[in-house]
């Protein structure tokens, strides 16, 4: 249903899994469990996995806590796009790399589901994208010290408003690990 014109394909985008980002994160080992359970499906079905990891001050480049976690070997024939900002489309090679592969269709997963999560499902859709999250394969850690509510209803309110998004043309929505249908 995509409104991006010859991009009947669909990939698993996997957003900043990294050390540092999810060391502290709700139901961290269950999530990444859950993502290592599609990146092998993806990969068996031959459907491409792009990996998103975020630099920033706290997050140096190369430093222990920029690497992905250790669970999620990533594949070096999968694409990785490296970001800054929380849309992992903005000053990005993603979309360059989504179009080489006729992608319209993405199935998200990583962290964190309050920011970059959020970010990028927003991104994906204004850009045409049908964009599906994976309402168990994604977490963020505790903000209610700034306000924020707890971990689990930040995962739960995202899950419960991406289930209910529409614009003409394209599909949002939320799946679990175990109903992910790549052939969609």
């Amino acid at each position: 249903m995509t409104t991006l014109q010859n991009r009947p394909g669909t990939a698993l985008l996997v957003i900043d899994v990294q050390n540092g980002v999810v060391a502290q994160a709700h139901e961290r080992d269950a999530v990444v469990a859950n993502i290592a359970t599609l990146v092998g499906k993806a990969r068996q079905e031959k459907v491409p996995v792009v990996w998103v990891q975020h630099s920033s001050d706290e997050l140096s480049k190369g430093s222990d806590n920029w690497k992905y976690v250790p669970e999620l070997p990533r594949d070096d024939a999968e694409p990785l796009v490296e970001k800054r900002y929380g849309d992992s489309f903005e000053d990005t090679n993603l979309e360059s790399v989504l179009a080489g592969l006729a992608v319209g269709r993405l199935v998200v997963a990583g962290a964190q589901t309050d920011g970059c999560i959020r970010a990028t499902l927003h991104g994906a859709f204004t850009r045409g994208y049908d964009a599906i999250l994976v309402s168990d394969a994604h977490t963020t850690e505790d903000l209610s010290q700034w306000g924020a509510p707890p971990p689990d209803a930040v995962i739960s309110h995202t899950n419960l408003y991406w289930n209910f998004q529409s614009a003409p043309g394209r599909e949002a929505g939320t799946v679990t690990t175990e109903e992910v249908d790549f052939a969609h």
